[in-house]
């Protein structure tokens, strides 16, 4: 790290939070080592999101929202292809920071975490702009009545993903939600949040506006909690463990009822 290769000037290292397209630090003063586990030395000392923080992040997506879901289908597919052309142009960074904080060999990154990354942001840019509805056909007046049905964006979307694929797991949740108009709160995992952060510029070179996309880091029973039982946040998205996913439903339960979209296992 001496002597930095132009890739990784462009794409260094971040560990704060990513809210409202800015660089911040944790509002709860709280941080948290990232362990190379390879030979278990520290890469980095990262921020974590406390309740004041995802306050914030919601308070921004929320506002965000009432924009982003009126942009047009193909401003958000141009959007989605421009980052995945950006995630191309720093596959090696890319993989380079997903190793070293995963423990998967370089090339392994490279070729299936890089590639199914790219593929997934392009496959739902082309989704962007085929949103729509159904017209169906009613039982009475059956041919003087127009019955149709608008599928809309549900709103702010808090997202907690896994260790195992961490670039794939924030493309799965980023993606769709961005192609259909949703504005989010990410929490990346605790084990492995530096390739994720490091999207985060490219999102923002992208050109996606202000408060769509923000990303922090943190525990799942404290930070991921906060993002799971937030009143502001009306669907989450979680890929991990049965007995967390069962608490998500439990917090969307004593809450606001928010819609849960689980994947669980492992």
């Amino acid at each position: 790290m001496n002597n930095p290769t132009d890739a990784q000037t462009e794409l260094p290292i971040r560990t704060q939070l990513f809210i409202n397209n800015e660089w911040v630090d944790a509002k709860s003063k709280i941080t948290f080592d990232t362990i190379n586990p390879v030979d278990e030395t520290k890469i980095a000392t990262v921020h974590e999101a406390g309740q004041e923080d995802i306050d914030l992040a919601v308070e921004v997506a929320t506002n965000a929202f009432k924009t982003w879901k009126a942009t047009d289908g193909s401003t958000r597919r141009n959007l989605l292809l421009k980052l995945a052309d950006l995630i191309e142009q720093n596959r090696d960074r890319l993989a380079e920071v997903e190793s070293l904080d995963n423990g998967k060999p370089k090339h392994v990154a490279h070729a299936a975490d890089l590639g199914f990354t790219i593929e997934c942001f392009r496959f739902f840019a082309g989704m962007a702009d085929k949103c729509g509805g159904k017209v169906i056909q009613p039982t009475q007046n059956s041919f003087e009545t127009f019955c149709f049905t608008w599928d809309q964006p549900v709103g702010v979307v808090g997202m907690i993903i896994p260790w195992n694929f961490p670039l794939l797991m924030q493309a799965w949740k980023l993606a769709p939600a961005l192609a259909a108009g949703c504005t989010m709160v990410m929490k990346l995992s605790e084990k492995t949040p530096l390739s994720g952060l490091l999207v985060c510029d490219l999102i923002k070179q992208a050109g996606f506006p202000p408060g769509v996309v923000n990303v922090v880091n943190g525990r799942g029973p404290t930070t991921g909690s906060y993002i799971s039982k937030h009143r502001g946040i009306l669907k989450v998205a979680f890929t991990g463990s049965g007995p967390t996913g069962k608490k998500i439903i439990e917090d969307s339960a004593i809450t606001n009822m928010k819609r849960v979209s689980l994947e669980l296992g492992g």
